[in-house]
């Protein structure tokens, strides 16, 4: 699922996205990127889904072992 903005202002393009996220084959959810002031991540969280089956895919593969979160 991806949000972006896309755009012309004068002669300058404008283009970036919001928010990313993958669900993967087996089930987890990747947060690749989060840039609102929703905190999407902690409102998946609340609707019940766990910890172990979100990845936060913004963080570098040897920093996610030392989270609560799921590794890959």
């Amino acid at each position: 699922y991806l949000i972006f903005f896309n755009g012309w202002e004068d002669d300058a393009r404008y283009y970036g996205c919001y928010l990313h996220i993958d669900v993967s084959d087996d089930g987890k959810i990747w947060l690749q990127h989060d840039g609102t002031d929703w905190e999407i991540g902690q409102r998946i969280l609340d609707k019940g889904v766990p910890k172990k089956d979100m990845v936060i895919g913004f963080h570098a593969p040897f920093m996610r072992p030392d989270t609560e979160f799921a590794v890959g």
